[in-house]
């Protein structure tokens, strides 16, 4: 049966844990005669701008001997309005796999109903899973199973914070959010969590004794009209020197990127001691990689 990754909880908990291992130590060896994919192809889908999610699937698929697809939705067939069902079709008869990176889980969940291939979400309006698996890789790298411990989530309850909300209940790590008024995580999904979330009257709430913090941009890709409302709502939600002190004195900071110092997050953060963000970065590519390997063996 072919397996799909829309979301982190199409993962079980322990074929999460195995592709985090996998990852891990797909990293540690970097063993480049490892060519599994050699004559298979990755198509990449963007309508939104990327780079690390770009740069990471090219370059996993060719230090596994395959081929990535750069396809723009304005440069092909979707940008003349072909049905994502037909598209779907098309590129599963040509391709090994699929990731898409759009607007749209409605539409991710409509390609995978017509591929015969995996389809991977590279983001979109709901979730961003990959970029968890990165999260939770670079977390156990440096504190070792997180089970039983506390993130807190600071900022806007966007796609990212919707994943990280699955993977608290995958990895079984509790999870505060603190988000202004409005710009809550979706009930549904935080409700489907159960006690694995919390959401919090605001980011000491959330962040006090936590064993990692975690934000992202306040005004993401398509929301540039919202920048200055954007801005005022979040005033008192930036991750300073002073919120991470209330946090456990090894507390980590992750940041998605890109970052926008001096607004969600301070330069002295996000370039401090505490900061692993460009471990996180880069694990976009093993945890990818171990991804891509789980799904095609499926």
């Amino acid at each position: 049966m072919t397996r799909h990754f829309l979301q982190l909880s199409d993962l079980s908990p322990a074929e999460a844990a195995r592709v985090i291992a996998r990852a891990q130590q797909l990293k540690s060896s970097r063993d480049i005669m490892h060519r599994p994919f050699v004559g298979k192809t990755l198509a990449m889908i963007f309508s939104k701008n990327s780079t690390r999610t770009r740069v990471s699937f090219e370059s996993g698929m060719a230090r596994f001997g395959g081929h990535a697809l750069f396809l723009h939705s304005g440069v092909t067939q979707l940008g003349r309005d072909e049905p994502i069902a037909d598209t779907a079709r098309v590129l599963s008869r040509m391709c090994d796999a699929i990731m898409i990176r759009n607007d749209s889980q409605a539409d991710q969940t409509e390609m995978a109903a017509y591929s015969r291939v995996p389809v991977i979400n590279g983001l979109s309006d709901l979730h961003h899973p990959c970029q968890l698996l990165a999260d939770m890789q670079t977390w156990a790298e440096h504190r070792g199973d997180c089970a039983g411990k506390t993130a807190a989530w600071i900022g806007d309850g966007n796609n990212v914070c919707h994943s990280m909300i699955q993977a608290a209940e995958l990895f079984g790590f509790r999870l505060r959010i603190a988000a202004p008024k409005g710009y809550e995580p979706d009930a549904g999904i935080v409700a489907s969590a159960g006690d694995a979330v919390s959401l919090c009257s605001g980011a000491a709430e959330a962040a006090r004794d936590a064993d990692l913090i975690v934000t992202d941009t306040w005004t993401s890709m398509g929301q540039e009209a919202e920048t200055q409302r954007r801005l005022a709502a979040f005033c008192g939600y930036q991750v300073d020197d002073a919120l991470m002190k209330l946090a456990r004195p090894d507390a980590l900071f992750m940041h998605c990127l890109p970052a926008h110092r001096g607004e969600e997050v301070s330069a002295s953060v996000i370039d401090g001691a505490q900061s692993v963000v460009w471990d996180e970065a880069e694990n976009r590519l093993w945890a990818q990689m171990a991804l891509l390997e789980f799904l095609l063996a499926a």
